[in-house]
């Protein structure tokens, strides 16, 4: 089994447009190389959103809370079927339909690894019943926890190096796709 830092990636241009490809570890070195990503948010009965920690084991941003899973589609794949596959792998929960809420293109550097996440992110938001129970891989999720999307804004603002950079961005195509009519905290 090979390691899922030489699997391969999709390299974009700023307009998402496919333009190479290069491994998971090629695409992180600095300065990082942009690539296509997806970002989920599961949503609780209660609108609230499951976000995940880190695990210990990760390449970049270890132990920091994030979204509810993230991945990277391989050139070519169909985006559904690579977050549906991801979102098995982290968390333990599959045939979740998924709907996209947006397009975050961000870059950032992990202060402790050097890598760098350099990405052109598709956040994607999926409704979970109930009696659904997220079984996360704890070499993926250090731990697991629900919040209301205001909430998880306000944290962000007031401890944001205690969450994934990506999550506020990500978050505010969550809250603008939950409500079009809401203004973005921010400024973005």
């Amino acid at each position: 089994m090979t390691s899922r830092e030489d699997h391969l990636v999709e390299l974009v241009d700023a307009d998402g447009t496919p333009v190479g490809s290069a491994t998971v570890e090629q695409a992180h070195l600095a300065p990082g190389r942009l690539h296509r990503a997806f970002s989920i948010f599961l949503r609780d009965p209660d609108g609230r959103v499951l976000l995940q920690q880190r695990a210990a084991a990760k390449t970049r941003f270890p132990l920091r809370w994030a979204n509810t899973c993230c991945g990277h589609p391989a050139p070519g794949e169909d985006l559904a079927a690579s977050a549906g596959r991801r979102l098995m792998e982290e968390v333990g929960v599959d045939g979740v339909a998924l709907t996209q809420a947006g397009v975050y293109a961000y870059r950032a550097q992990d202060p402790v690894t050097g890598r760098v996440e350099h990405e052109y992110d598709h956040v994607l938001v999926g409704d979970l019943p109930t009696a659904r129970v997220p079984r996360p891989d704890p070499g993926e999720v250090a731990a697991i926890r629900w919040v209301e999307p205001a909430e998880l804004r306000a944290a962000l603002a007031t401890d944001p190096d205690s969450y994934a950079p990506w999550l506020a961005g990500v978050t505010e195509c969550l809250v603008r796709y939950l409500d079009p009519g809401e203004e973005s905290a921010g400024g973005r």
